[in-house]
């Protein structure tokens, strides 16, 4: 399976996704990978934009020790339709094994460079029933903050997110 890499994606209190991503780059501290979208209820719509349903590809990078994930979000034309940012507990790897802790919060940044925060009704319902605590609640707002603040002064996303993509050279052994 070295061309797999083994996700654990938990989301409080205990939904867990897990599944096997095509691996494109093993960077050491950064992962970047490939996938699909599936078992989605409904579309994502932001700012009355469908951004994200079943069938979509995306390409994620996670960064080892970081709280955040960046997925790189295609159609089904292969249309680039943003990046979606996860705010997350922890980011770890094990062996070829990846696993994080989402915390409700994310982002979405538009080619176009509009960003919006999203699913904080979300994040503050965990908080209501106390799934989580107010120093969790508080995290993840501030790593929202610092990523939006990084983006309006040109300093995020990290330049490896955009040395991939949907035509990034890969091997040919689909």
């Amino acid at each position: 399976m070295a061309n797999k890499i083994h996700l654990l994606y938990k989301r409080i209190p205990n939904r867990i996704l897990e599944r096997d991503d095509e691996l494109i780059a093993d960077l050491g501290d950064i992962i970047v990978a490939k996938s699909k979208f599936e078992g989605m209820l409904t579309p994502l719509f932001v700012n009355g934009v469908k951004v994200i349903e079943n069938g979509y590809t995306m390409i994620y990078f996670a960064f080892i020790g970081e709280n955040y994930d960046i997925l790189k979000v295609y159609d089904k034309e292969g249309n680039f339709k943003g990046l979606y940012v996860d705010i997350l507990s922890y980011t770890k790897r094990e062996g070829n094994t990846l696993e994080m802790l989402d915390l409700f919060l994310d982002i979405f940044i538009f080619p176009n460079g509009e960003i919006f925060l999203l699913d904080e009704d979300e994040l503050e319902m965990a908080l209501l029933y106390e799934l989580i605590d107010k120093e969790t609640f508080d995290f993840a707002y501030s790593k929202a903050r610092e990523i939006i603040e990084k983006f309006e002064k040109g300093l995020f996303p990290p330049d490896v997110v955009w040395r991939y993509s949907l035509s990034s050279p890969k091997d040919d052994q689909d």
